[in-house]
């Protein structure tokens, strides 16, 4: 494709603005529509848009980015409609928050890596008006548990909470692992579970310490299970027995079979 010019871009995205205008008012679907109606379908919208970036594949990010985007610009329109903010509000705010955020690019302060850049914007949140009034206030309650537990690590890591030294996580990990099987030994569900919420929190700092992220990881691991538990199904499939008719032994082979086949 060739590179749009920035007169261009504003063009597609004023086209997109006037779509959006006739939409709500001539459809009838779209003028029923609230902030809570469409809440549902924005989540739905930005996990298809994580999957398509999981997935490496451009053309559909293009397509759940145009999802997500028309999304922002359906609650800017409710905005302006309840004459409260509209899309130039939005824009003006992102825009003053990332000048304000980034002194070290619009001001005269100095960062030489991301990670002093990381600093400097908790830092900043902390002090602007209206910002966050603790350093895990930004944290979204809505968050899924392994998300959100990869943010209060990272936010924490950012006003120096960390370890000094990050093989040393991995004595905290082994830690949580004795006290969940201790628990595990007395039988006791609640602090099993309590034990176990530890052991995955100690995990998830291992991996945020080695540069992993654990949602990524975690769903590469899942994409590798679908692949090979499919390919047992498959072949099971195809000499005509179900899994109650299979042995755990069989089945375990015809696993590494999916193993040794790179799947």
């Amino acid at each position: 494709m060739t590179k749009p010019n920035r007169e261009e871009q504003l063009k597609a995205f004023g086209r997109l603005l006037d779509i959006m205008d006739v939409l709500r008012e001539k459809c009838p679907w779209d003028k029923k529509q609230t902030n809570e109606s469409l809440r549902a379908n924005t989540i739905e919208e930005t996990y298809e848009l994580c999957e398509a970036i999981t997935n490496g594949n451009d053309t559909d990010i293009k397509k759940e980015l145009g999802d997500l985007l028309l999304h922002i610009v359906f609650y800017a329109k409710i905005g302006s409609e309840k004459e409260v903010f509209d899309i130039a509000d939005v824009c003006n705010s992102i825009c003053e928050k990332l000048i304000y955020r980034h002194p070290h690019v619009f001001g005269t302060a100095q960062a030489d890596s991301p990670s002093s850049v990381e600093k400097s914007w908790e830092e900043l949140k902390l002090k602007e008006r209206g910002g966050n009034k603790t350093v895990l206030a930004g944290v979204p309650k809505a968050l899924p548990a392994l998300v959100k537990a990869y943010r209060i690590q990272d936010k924490a890591r950012n006003v120096g909470f960390d370890w000094d030294k990050r093989t040393d996580v991995w004595n905290k990990v082994h830690e949580e692992l004795s006290e969940f099987e201790a628990e595990v030994e007395n039988g006791d569900r609640e602090r099993m579970e309590g034990e176990f919420g530890d052991l995955i929190f100690s995990l998830i700092n291992a991996g945020r310490l080695y540069k992993i992220n654990p949602e990524n990881a975690l769903e590469r691991t899942n994409q590798k299970f679908i692949r090979r538990f499919n390919y047992i199904e498959e072949v099971l499939n195809s000499q005509q027995k179900s899994f109650r008719e299979s042995s755990l032994d069989e089945m375990d082979s015809l696993w590494n079979e999916a193993k040794e086949k790179g799947l």
